[in-house]
This record gives C-alpha cells, structure tokens and sequence, in this order.
C-alpha cells in the first residue's frame, strides 16, 4: 500500500493533523518522509493510533502508552499494567455507581427534604469521609471454639 499523508491520515483515523503532530512530536508516532509540506506516514500509522485512541478511552497516560511500544514500534504491552488499570476502573465504575444511585434516590425521595432522608444522610457520610463506591469489608464471623 502507498504511503499516506497527513490530511489522509487524518480522515482516515479520525485525529486532527495537529493532534497528529503533537503525537509525533511525543514520539508515538513517525513520519518519513514529506510530500510538499505534508508528512507522509506508512499505512501502519492507522493500527498504532487505533492502539493509542483504546489507550487513552482505558485511561492511560499517553506516557504510559508510549512506552506500550518497542523501540521498533511494534506494541509492547504490559500485562501487569493492563491489569492494574483494569482494577482502577473497577473501582471507577464502582464509585459512579454509588453516585448514580445516590442521585436517583435524591431526585425521588418522599423525605420533605434531604437533610432528613436518613439514605441521603448516610451518602453525605460516606462522601465526606471519601469512600463513595469502596467495596465493604465483609465482616468475618467468629468461631465459638470447643477448647
């Protein structure tokens, strides 16, 4: 396939030249070459900018995907981190959902006002202390021994 310049780059992928050359300029990706005044980069630029744009949805750091490929460019992905990322948006999604549901029961709640809604007293406990969405400790039952 022939090489392709940035305008078509852009199109094709759906990423703004300047977004392009901020890429470049972070070494995510390469041009070789121009024509006239336009970068020019091989077809393969597509996959690796479908790589970063997955990237940056998961919430990854465009430091941190840079350094998802080798020196030759080929991905280079870290299993570990993708696991760790992958337990922070659990925790991400478990904290908006707690949100959501606080927001739902507010907006339906018969309590003459919040303040006296003992669910949306219990949110704002919890909000204030900083722990919206952390798991509950499960609590451990304890064992009458026979000794």
């Amino acid at each position: 396939m022939r090489d392709i310049d940035i305008a078509e780059v852009a199109q094709l992928s759906g990423v703004r030249a300047s977004t392009l050359r901020f890429y470049e300029e972070k070494g995510l990706i390469a041009s070789h070459g121009r024509r006239g005044l336009r970068r020019l980069f091989d077809p393969a630029v597509l996959d690796r900018l479908a790589l970063i744009a997955l990237g940056r949805a998961s919430g990854f750091s465009l430091d941190e995907i840079a350094r998802m490929f080798a020196p030759d460019g080929r991905p280079r992905i870290d299993r570990k981190l993708l696991a760790a990322k992958a337990d922070e948006l659990d925790r991400t999604i478990r904290r908006l959902n707690a949100m959501r549901d606080g927001l739902r029961h507010a907006a339906v709640c018969p309590a003459p006002s919040h303040m006296e809604c003992p669910t949306f007293r219990r949110l704002l406990r919890v909000a204030a202390a900083g722990k919206i969405g952390e798991k509950k400790k499960v609590k451990k039952s304890r064992r009458k021994s026979g000794s």
